[in-house]
């Protein structure tokens, strides 16, 4: 199992905070240290609708100017974006064996995956 984010990112911290308190162990993979490859984001592209995959809503994308916001409009051009600025992907992202399990942390989900009950 792999987790997905930016380590000072305040989500990633509760969901890895959350993982820790469960002595639940995973594999913790930083954009800012390791990127992304094409392969995976066409992965993910493939399960997730890319509009829910790139973050509209934080910094990175905020950051974008205007004309390069509005070049992102299907898979092919999100796929770009991520490779480019993974920090633009909504995070954390669970995943298993390839499989998008998660995206983004809730505390309900994660004990639904992990099969814990509250």
């Amino acid at each position: 199992m792999k987790l997905y984010g930016i380590a000072n990112c305040s989500t990633v911290k509760k969901a890895r905070d959350w993982l820790e308190r469960h002595d639940i162990a995973v594999e913790f993979h930083d954009f800012k240290k390791h990127g992304l490859d094409e392969a995976t984001a066409q992965n993910w592209l493939r399960q997730c609708d890319w509009g829910k995959l790139v973050n509209r809503s934080g910094l990175t994308w905020r950051a974008l100017p205007d004309e390069h916001k509005q070049r992102v409009c299907d898979a092919a051009s999100a796929a770009q974006l991520m490779l480019d600025k993974p920090s633009v992907i909504k995070r954390p992202l669970l995943e298993q064996d390839g499989k998008l399990l998660q995206l983004g942390f809730d505390a309900s989900s994660y004990e639904k995956i992990f099969n814990l009950t509250p």
